[in-house]
């Protein structure tokens, strides 16, 4: 019997602590599983070289569960060790077996999964004992068991054991005695081996018998040694690609489409990716996509494998160029990590491409669903965002299609400021802002429907991508307005006249949550409405933004900026005006004259005094004047507002505008209705 000490020492220690320190438990099975494969594939390999000759036999690897014993053993008939092996990979910790063997036979051998000699050590996270018993491929081979309670002593000697291969004993200890349980087992099984290139046994078949399940004689196989991203595209049907989809996802509808993926320079790289069906809501989830090393189960959380915006899509990645045994740092700093990231962002941009040539109808179809997928990586990723404005969408709201290039040319004409910019303008409500579109479709304008979660950022990007372009809300600006063509028409409005009718207007303006209104006057079309309500375009924008980016409450919380504005050549407004100057002249003359002469006082006081220091006098007067002023304004604006009050047309002038924009509201709406009724 030998005894001794396992070989650790700083020299290896370093590389083990590095690669192999698990956060997770669990993930014990996975390395032995993947031992056990590799060691199957090693002598696959080794008999097709002639370097064995012997019947392989049943090549699969067992899993087996003895609750009563407390054991949880790992089989396979694979190329075994001899005594002087377990002293090689398992004694001197830091060895490595696989990387030896796949640098002997790296231009033609199976895929080797792990690291043989260092995975193993994980089982003694969940066990108090581990036994080997091994029996190597080689002639005259002896049978060995090696065993050790997890400290650097370690037993080895003769075993009696007949087949083949290696089995792995776990004694598995009073803390994690649920790796003692079938179903456990069973679990892990599918989350870490389910594609596994050689068949994994675990249990019994079961069928209902009596009223409950029971065992059958039947192995129980749980895994698809052939899965649908091994396969070359050409031997495959849509039909088999959805039966996968459905297989990784049960219960989702099926994809839109998928990309497969196959390239083996300079990296090796399979996998597929499914375009799931995504609506309204922006869902980043990161578990999404699952990670695969040669068929075993690696990661599903893929942030800095793939870029972030392809978190949206689902499937199944596999490169052996990514360590079994991954951290996020490692991911962010590999250099071959980031070869390959950058490959599937050109491969995903570049069959988005291909799709909407082939068929753009098919394409258009599905644009909803895959539109925030786009914009998000638009957004995220400049070299995806450089591919697809050769395939991003813009749709108005008519319905119609248009690439970038092709809206334009469609736009340029009508649709070109005094400035030389293009304006782009759109909607984000076609029901809510119907006026607006309407007003803006009679003046010969197209408008687009932006109601994406991620057009406000969206809009932004492009109008820094496309020369002189901007983007223009269609309910920003009255329809003359939106493109400018030549400077603004003078409201013909005097000063008596504008702070007679301000103040007119506004007293009449109901208290709407989180909003604020500025009047304003503008000489516009005749036959407009006399009031119209626009939003500001650069603030609602932030607001927006704010909604979905950290970092911009501040916008968040401001109230919304409306502009109140008074069409001064509709025919309402100027009946309203004539009436209300006849009405209060005899009222608000006296004012105005007084606030005339105290203003006038006031810059006399302010020229006497200059650069000179005031006295106390001249402050005082200078304050009575114009707390004056502000009283006389004051009172001013109450004689105007009483008189509104009494004017129905005002309140109804205004009512209506807020009503087409979304703002009437509660008890303000059922006066406007009860008003109506009342002027029929």
């Amino acid at each position: 019997m030998q005894k001794g000490q396992i070989g650790v020492t700083t020299e290896n220690i370093f590389p083990v602590i590095k690669k192999f320190l698990y956060s997770d438990h669990e993930i014990f099975l996975r390395e032995l599983v993947s031992n056990a494969i590799d060691a199957t594939q090693k002598l696959k390999t080794l008999a097709s070289f002639g370097e064995f000759k012997g019947e392989l036999g049943e090549m699969d690897v067992r899993v087996k569960v003895d609750k009563e014993a407390g054991t949880l053993t790992v089989s396979d008939r694979g190329i075994g060790m001899t005594a002087e092996d377990i002293d090689k990979y398992i004694n001197q910790i830091a060895f490595s077996g696989a990387e030896e063997f796949v640098n002997k036979y790296k231009d033609t051998a199976n895929a080797i999964i792990g690291h043989f000699g260092l995975g193993f050590y994980s089982a003694f996270m969940v066990a108090k004992k581990v036994e080997i018993r091994s029996l190597s491929y080689k002639e005259d081979a002896e049978a060995v068991c090696w065993e050790c309670d997890g400290s650097p002593e370690y037993s080895m000697g003769p075993a009696d054991k007949a087949e083949r291969g290696t089995d792995i004993v776990l004694y598995i200890d009073d803390d994690n005695k649920e790796f003692l349980e079938q179903a456990r087992i069973d679990t892990l099984l599918k989350k870490y081996c389910r594609f596994l290139p050689v068949p994994v046994i675990s249990g019994k078949v079961q069928e209902w018998k009596d009223g409950k399940y029971v065992d059958t004689d039947k192995d129980k196989v749980v895994n698809d040694t052939e899965p649908t991203w091994t396969k070359k595209p050409s031997e495959l049907t849509d039909e088999d690609y959805r039966k996968f989809y459905r297989e990784l996802y049960p219960g989702q509808e099926d994809p839109l489409f998928w990309i497969h993926l196959n390239v083996d320079y300079p990296f090796t790289l399979t996998g597929i990716l499914f375009f799931p069906k995504i609506k309204s809501n922006l869902d980043i989830r990161k578990d999404r996509i699952q990670l695969y090393c040669n068929q075993v189960f690696v990661t599903d959380s893929v942030e800095g494998v793939v870029p972030e915006f392809m978190t949206l899509l689902q499937g199944v990645i596999d490169s052996p160029d990514i360590p079994l045994n991954v951290s996020r740092s490692y991911l962010q700093s590999d250099t071959a990590v980031k070869k390959i990231s950058g490959y599937i962002t050109k491969k995903v941009a570049s069959r988005l491409e291909e799709l909407f040539k082939e068929n753009r109808a098919d394409f258009e179809s599905k644009w909803d669903d895959i539109k925030i997928f786009i914009e998000y990586g638009m957004l995220t990723d400049e070299k995806f965002c450089d591919a697809a404005m050769k395939f991003v969408l813009l749709r108005d709201t008519e319905g119609k299609y248009f690439t970038l290039e092709e809206y334009r040319a469609l736009v340029e004409s009508a649709q070109t400021d005094k400035d030389g910019n293009v304006v782009y303008i759109y909607a984000t409500d076609p029901t809510g802002q119907f006026s607006f579109i309407n007003a803006a479709n009679e003046k010969g304008y197209n408008v687009l429907l932006m109601d994406g979660q991620l057009d406000g950022h969206f809009i932004s990007m492009l109008e820094s991508k496309l020369e002189k372009t901007r983007f223009v809300r269609v309910d920003s600006e009255v329809a003359e307005k939106l493109i400018p063509k030549e400077d603004s028409k003078d409201s013909g409005l005097n000063a008596d006249q504008i702070s007679l009718l301000t103040p007119l207007f506004r007293s009449q303006i109901p208290a709407v949550d989180k909003a604020e209104f500025l009047v304003s006057f503008e000489s516009l079309d005749p036959a407009a409405s006399p009031i119209l309500i626009t939003q500001n375009e650069y603030m609602r924008r932030m607001k927006d933004m704010a909604a979905t980016q950290a970092g911009m409450s501040f916008y968040a919380e401001l109230p919304d900026s409306y502009n109140l504005i008074v069409n001064t050549s509709q025919p309402v407004v100027a009946r309203i005006l004539d009436e209300a100057e006849k009405a209060l002249a005899d009222k608000l003359t006296p004012l105005s004259a007084s606030i005339d002469s105290d203003n006038e006082k006031i810059t006399t006081l302010r020229a006497e005094i200059k650069d000179n220091k005031p006295t106390d006098e001249q402050k005082a007067e200078e304050q009575r004047l114009t707390d004056s002023v502000e009283k006389a304004r004051k009172e001013k604006d109450e004689i105007i507002g009483r008189y509104a009050a009494e004017k129905p047309v005002v309140k109804q002038a205004i009512d209506l505008a807020l009503l087409s924009n979304g703002l009437l509201r509660g008890r303000d709406l059922s006066e406007f209705i009860k008003r109506s009724t009342a002027m029929l």
